[in-house]
């Protein structure tokens, strides 16, 4: 790699048991018509051949953790130890495409106001569907990956940015200033929804997200975990969802859409109950609730910070009595 000629950012890579995707997921960044200071590739703790496939590219920092921290930790352990004022953070199992790096950072160039930016995710090389274009957040609480398994249309050829909620960060860009500031990522996440609460608050913090569909990559999605419906999914992913509105939702608008949110979860657990999960789901929402004191304590300092009010966030919500993931 050229470092006189790299862009001032960092490519955090955060693994577990990768062997499958890794180097894969490296070459695709070899292949960048732009090349980032610096790779740095953070293991949870690999069993498999992990550590052998990273070794090969010779370029890349390999940090070792001696246990399985979760997502949240190692990507914020990750960030820590960067010098650069952009990190990019890219999932094992999503393999960019040539001008990813360089169409993010071009847009963040262009607007050096926005402090996230995501990519446009393509579940195959042929793009006929979306993994993703950002993540959504429902008036109940409910959050989804906008547009995953919707037909990428002309998505894919699309060029200009647009405004998300917040961006999915299986492959995004974040000023690293605006992500300390926050606190990074919410450790007692794990992993699973901890992308949408970080959004929220750099939400609340006044900064904004853009998707950039040039940037593109091809995301397997959750192929590390089980699935999107394995009971590792389910648990976390439902019990982060309480975490993640009390946090966050502000003022007024915690207590009007308070009844909305409770229901939201009975309606999940109803569902994931039908699904086969019904012990996990419940098991789920138990610790969520055991933890709500730890959460109002962060409800407190978040909300004593925040720049943006609840009308402003008014504005970001899915307010449809249905929401869809699909473009009309």
């Amino acid at each position: 790699m050229n470092q006189a000629s790299a862009a001032e950012v960092t490519v955090v890579i955060v693994t577990w048991n990768a062997a499958e995707v890794i180097g894969r997921c490296l070459e695709a960044l070899q292949q960048q018509t732009l090349q980032p200071r610096s790779i740095m590739v953070v293991d949870n703790a690999s069993t498999d051949e992990t550590a052998a496939i990273v070794a090969r590219f010779a370029h890349v920092r390999w940090v070792a953790l001696p246990q399985n921290t979760g997502f949240a930790r190692a990507n914020n352990l990750a960030v820590s130890q960067c010098q650069t004022p952009w990190v990019a953070l890219l999932n094992p199992d999503a393999f960019a495409r040539p001008d990813w790096l360089a169409s993010l950072m071009s847009e963040a160039a262009r607007q050096p106001h926005i402090a996230a930016l995501g990519s446009l995710q393509l579940q195959n090389e042929s793009s006929d569907l979306l993994d993703g274009e950002g993540d959504a957040l429902h008036w109940s609480g409910l959050i989804w990956r906008r547009g995953h398994g919707c037909p990428a249309r002309g998505l894919a050829q699309r060029r200009s940015p647009e405004a998300v909620f917040s961006v999915c960060a299986a492959a995004a860009l974040y000023q690293r200033a605006a992500f300390e500031k926050v606190g990074g990522f919410d450790e007692d996440f794990f992993c699973y929804g901890e992308d949408v609460d970080l959004g929220f608050r750099l939400r609340l913090a006044g900064y904004e997200a853009v998707q950039v569909p040039a940037a593109q990559v091809v995301h397997l999605g959750s192929v590390l975990t089980g699935g999107r419906r394995s009971s590792f999914s389910v648990f976390y992913g439902q019990r982060n969802l309480l975490w993640i509105y009390v946090k966050n939702m502000p003022g007024w608008m915690f207590w009007l859409l308070l009844p909305l949110h409770a229901a939201m979860h009975l309606a999940q657990i109803s569902r994931f109950c039908a699904a086969g999960h019904c012990r996990t789901v419940v098991k789920a929402k138990i610790q969520a609730l055991g933890a709500l004191p730890k959460m109002w304590e962060k409800r407190r300092a978040i909300q004593a910070s925040r720049v943006a009010g609840p009308a402003q966030i008014w504005k970001l919500v899915d307010k449809r009595l249905i929401p869809r993931r699909c473009r009309d």
